[in-house]
């Protein structure tokens, strides 16, 4: 009787679902901020200038982008064989989430429906949107990557002698 095993073991399973989804969570939120970073210097515009808006609603909707990002990359992880079709999803709605967070955050800063709409509306049209899309499509390519590679540790080859 033969058998078409491999001689090696069995095929390893990718990182952790943990594992993955901190770094992606990490490379959302560091990619955002040099993203915003960057788009601000070299454009020479403010990501929001709306008068009488405080920073709050900028950290409002990137800690709700972010705990989207996270909900749903969780969720993608956790299956067998996730699919690189959803960091584009991942991406889409986290960006939407980043501006209906800076919309309440500036709501409930008091600014009124007007301003909060402006500040919307520059997210948008400055292309900062994007900047959050991106970012976040990049961030959850990475942890499904990593979650569905088959790759090892890498071993020294004295440790390999042991294996054979």
């Amino acid at each position: 009787m033969s058998s078409i095993r491999d001689p090696r073991g069995d095929e390893p399973a990718g990182v952790s679902v943990i594992l993955a989804l901190v770094i992606g969570v990490t490379s959302f939120v560091s990619l955002t901020i040099l993203g915003l970073g960057m788009l601000s210097y070299f454009a020479d515009v403010d990501i929001i200038s709306v008068p009488e808006l405080s920073m709050w609603p900028g950290i409002v909707g990137m800690v709700a982008a972010t705990l989207v990002f996270a909900v749903i990359t969780r969720s993608v992880l956790s299956r067998p064989h996730p699919s690189f079709r959803s960091a584009a999803t991942i991406g889409f709605c986290s960006a939407l989430t980043h501006l209906a967070g800076v919309w309440l955050g500036a709501l409930l800063g008091g600014v009124g429906l007007v301003h909060a709409a402006a500040a919307v509306s520059q997210l948008i049209v400055r292309g900062s949107s994007l900047v959050v899309l991106t970012a976040a499509a990049v961030g959850a390519w990475a942890a499904i990557a990593l979650r569905r590679t088959r790759a090892s540790a890498p071993h020294w080859p004295w440790e390999r002698a042991d294996e054979e």
